[in-house]
């Protein structure tokens, strides 16, 4: 369903006509706040997914270098431990 303009004009003068001039502008400015208090908590949530994408970034790298450091470690061991023939 869309609503044209005519719509629109009409809604806000019944609205106006209920509430009146008073209330209709404090409700306009309870939403205006409302809005930008949740657009503010947006960017904060934004910022907190980012640290959290850069942690678990950080975090994979560590993991991968351990393992590059286990690996650099315990192949020497394995080529100088060589079975020993029986004769």
């Amino acid at each position: 369903m869309h609503l044209g303009a005519q719509e629109l004009i009409l809604i806000l003068i019944i609205v106006l006509v209920l509430f009146g001039g008073k209330k209709v502008s404090g409700l306009g400015r309870a939403v205006g706040t409302s809005l930008r208090e949740f657009r503010e908590e947006m960017n904060k949530t934004d910022d907190a997914a980012q640290e959290v994408k850069d942690s678990v970034k950080e975090a994979k790298e560590t993991v991968q270098e351990a393992k590059t450091s286990v690996k650099e470690t315990v192949e020497p061991v394995k080529t100088s431990q060589e079975p020993e023939k029986k004769a």
